[in-house]
């Protein structure tokens, strides 16, 4: 990360929390470095894509079982973000090609979250197109934010469906599965409520950062 960056960082409340200021050292004592902690991300997310997979293909008591390993694959997502940040910035350990590691592995995961959890709509013949309708407009969002840098505008965090709230959505939607089972829906039915839910988000959200872009590339051109 350069200062730029450093200076345009993710808003992050728990950036600022004590539990995180005492981790983030001791994960740097055990030897992780950002960019690793940037990869354990996909794997977290591969953890959970698997789960969504073989979801679809057992009986309602596994099923739950593992949509709910899917949904605590997500908070480990984010606490992923979360340290390779504060490790490489307050901890020091910036390195050359760590505005990489920062990126790519996002993507990664987020298409293995959102594209897996559209396997995991298991009734509906549609489930896994939606799925990927949403991990491919979760890529645009992030690109939509680096397209602004590029063009000289700060870095753009605003949603409403910025990653954490994506991963938020997904969580409940895992969560509140059973539901499904109490009520008879079919299969799959509140996680498609789920993919819809931050798939119209991110319409609105590439719309709303590209009105962002837009107004600040046009006042620096003023």
């Amino acid at each position: 990360m350069g200062d730029a960056n450093e200076l345009a960082r993710r808003p992050v409340p728990a950036r600022n929390t004590g539990w995180a200021h005492r981790t983030a050292p001791k994960l740097q004592q055990a030897g992780l470095t950002p960019n690793l902690i940037s990869v354990a991300s996909v794997v977290f997310a591969a953890v959970a894509a698997a789960c969504f997979v073989a979801s679809a293909r057992v009986a309602d008591g596994p099923r739950l079982a593992l949509l709910l390993i899917a949904a605590a694959m997500m908070p480990l997502r984010l606490l992923c973000n979360l340290f390779d940040g504060m490790l490489a910035v307050e901890g020091g350990l910036k390195s050359p090609v760590g505005g990489i590691y920062n990126e790519l592995p996002d993507r990664f995961a987020d298409t293995l979250f959102l594209a897996g959890a559209g396997y995991a709509v298991a009734d509906f013949a549609w489930g896994a197109q939606l799925g990927w309708a949403a991990a491919t407009l979760s890529v645009i969002v992030a690109y939509v934010r680096a397209l602004g840098v590029t063009l000289g505008a700060p870095q753009v965090y605003d949603g409403p469906m910025a990653k954490p709230r994506r991963m938020h959505v997904l969580i409940a939607g895992c969560v509140l599965s059973p539901v499904e089972v109490l009520a008879g829906w079919p299969r799959g039915s509140v996680l498609a409520v789920a993919l819809a839910v931050i798939l119209l988000g991110e319409v609105a959200t590439i719309g709303n950062r590209v009105r962002l872009i837009a107004a600040d590339l046009n006042r620096q051109a003023s």
